[in-house]
């Protein structure tokens, strides 16, 4: 072989700069969420869809309008839970809604917060009574429609009271969320892209009242690009989905390269499960043991076999 093609980098003379841009996009794929029988369904926010991926491989539409659908979690009934976004075009519906999988009827749960629209419903967590955790951030430019006066963190509980548990300046742009196997700690990832902004994965203590206190730092991922998705697994380990193949604005770096990172709730790095994909959004368990790892980025829908089942309220391990 004459040249080393794997170290050979591009003709200097012939062209203006030294990396390739992402031009357009055709998929944005994000929230997957795996039922019983081991369907996954996803957000593929840009098309404005919810894939389904069959068990036998086969991939379908499964909603062609989503309102923008980002974040899903299936409940203890087996229902699918949805957060309707903004971002990625026009058509969000800016709320969370519950889906009868046996019916296909739709549910708004809620839309308002005293009465004004959310920022853009970006994921939730499921505890073990059924209150929906969920983040509201906005990270589209376009703010003018915006009603309520901070980015933050909802309670929804089952009698459909919402309350706000945190907001700016506590956090800067909540994104990810996910609680402990035992439900007295939440996770949540702040990921801000502005100059200096939180890349950081924080813990709270979920007091008696379900206040939220106890603010601590687990883990930070500045100045690389920081988590987006998150869940736990059975032993309490966070699974981050995080990192970028190449910096995307001067505000971060590729220090931190795409892949699942395993933290404990101590903040001990356990590793990371290197993805090859320009950046990662989120993850969800399934398999009949709870041991599929399933991954979305841009635009691709990636399985790995991991030794710990992932923490759900859907479907339970058989005891």
């Amino acid at each position: 072989m004459p040249h080393d093609l794997m170290n050979l980098g591009p003709p200097t003379d012939l062209v203006a700069e030294t990396a390739v841009r992402t031009a357009g996009a055709v998929a944005f794929t994000e929230g997957p969420a795996v039922d019983a029988e081991g369907s996954v369904f996803f957000s593929d926010i840009v098309n404005n869809r919810i894939m389904r991926r069959a068990p036998d491989g086969t991939l379908s539409v499964w909603r062609a309008d989503s309102g923008r659908a980002n974040g899903n979690m299936f409940d203890a009934q087996g229902r699918l839970v949805t957060c309707e976004g903004a971002e990625f075009g026009d058509g969000g519906r800016r709320r969370i809604t519950r889906t009868d999988m046996r019916t296909g009827a739709v549910e708004v749960l809620t839309d308002r917060y005293e009465g004004k629209r959310y920022y853009s419903p970006n994921d939730l967590v499921i505890d073990n009574q059924g209150r929906i955790y969920f983040t509201d951030p906005r990270y589209k430019e376009d703010r003018s429609d915006l009603e309520l006066d901070v980015e933050a963190v909802y309670r929804l509980d089952p009698d459909g009271r919402v309350t706000r548990m945190l907001s700016q300046p506590t956090i800067q742009k909540p994104n990810g969320i996910t609680i402990s196997p035992d439900n007295r700690h939440l996770y949540l990832v702040d990921s801000s892209p502005a100059p200096g902004g939180n890349r950081k994965i924080w813990a709270f203590d979920i007091d008696a009242d379900l206040t939220l206190s106890g603010q601590r730092l687990v883990y930070d991922f500045a100045p690389g690009r920081g988590g987006d998705g998150m869940r736990t697994d059975v032993r309490g380990n966070l699974w981050i989905a995080a990192g970028v193949s190449r910096a995307r604005h001067a505000n971060e770096t590729a220090e931190v390269p795409a892949g699942i990172y395993v933290v404990t709730p101590r903040g001990e790095m356990l590793g990371r499960i290197p993805v090859p994909e320009d950046a990662l959004t989120n993850l969800a368990f399934g398999g009949p043991d709870l041991k599929t790892l399933y991954i979305v980025s841009g635009k691709s829908l990636f399985s790995i076999r991991v030794n710990v089942a992932g923490h759900v309220v859907y479907p339970r391990l058989a005891r």
